[in-house]
């Protein structure tokens, strides 16, 4: 009996609209296998944007460390999960699309987090690895029995790196990240407000017949994400390396500093302003 009470719990929390989440858009409205089809469409982008970003930075992550590659082959798996649950709205799907974000943030956190704002008793980057790897261990186990332990943990992660990074760019001279971080942040505050809008004015959209703003943040959210962990990864690489003389450009237009921010990394000796 215990068996098949727990085969029908399993199948459960599986199953199609087990979620108690809702995006705005029409379900079943474009496919009868599909909850939300744009919602679910719209995160190919990361498997577009990932590949991209993982060549573009190669270099700078030769140079500094090859485990850089898993912040973007994360990012891969965000839009996977993020995929499957807009295309079930399963609360399987919920748990893996919040919780790869939750990863990708903490693998941020260890190869990127600056070795001066690390705690007094932490002497190393190994050390520290090992802390967040152990809070992120238990923050993802936690969720499966307090779903809202992740959000604790996303919150954390999230706004304390943000701090962090707001406490460097006051610092830093090189007006070419100066510019980096305005975009970053007018790209994140265009996609968080459509995240917000799609979730908490869903009524005014849907009179509007325009219920698309969540398939929009994945697009914006996505594009963030490159500009702000090439932002992160340019700080870091001028406290890490900074005998490479890392410098920013953008493909494929440098030159109207448009498209996706990376890391040169140059071979001179000419001093130049840095973070």
């Amino acid at each position: 009996m215990g068996g098949v009470y727990s085969s029908k719990k399993m199948a459960d929390i599986f199953a199609y609209e087990s979620s108690d989440i809702d995006w705005c858009e029409d379900n079943y409205r474009h496919s009868e296998h599909v909850v939300e089809y744009f919602n679910t469409m719209s995160n190919f982008f990361f498997f577009i944007i990932s590949p991209i970003m993982l060549y573009l930075l190669h270099p700078y992550a030769k140079e500094r460390n090859l485990a850089i590659h898993l912040v973007w082959v994360m990012m891969i798996f965000v839009g996977l999960f993020s995929a499957y649950f807009h295309m079930t709205l399963s609360f399987v799907g919920q748990m893996l699309d919040e919780l790869s974000i939750l990863w990708v943030l903490a693998v941020g956190y260890m190869v990127w987090f600056p070795r001066k704002h690390f705690p007094s008793f932490i002497k190393d980057r190994s050390t520290f690895s090992k802390l967040v790897l152990l809070i992120t261990v238990v923050a993802t186990v936690s969720s499966f029995v307090k779903p809202t332990a992740n959000a604790y943990a996303l919150n954390c992660f999230g706004l304390h790196f943000l701090y962090i990074l707001a406490v460097e760019m006051r610092r830093c001279t090189d007006q070419k990240a100066l510019r980096l971080a305005k975009q970053s942040m007018a790209l994140w505050v265009l996609a968080i407000s459509c995240w917000l809008s799609d979730r908490f004015s869903c009524s005014f959209w849907q009179k509007m017949n325009f219920c698309y703003l969540h398939s929009i943040w994945h697009i914006l959210i996505a594009v963030t994400a490159a500009h702000s962990s090439t932002l992160i990864a340019y700080i870091d690489a001028n406290s890490e390396i900074p005998y490479s003389l890392p410098g920013l450009q953008y493909w494929p237009c440098d030159k109207w500093a448009v498209g996706f921010p990376y890391i040169v990394l140059k071979t001179t000796s000419k001093l130049q302003k840095r973070c």
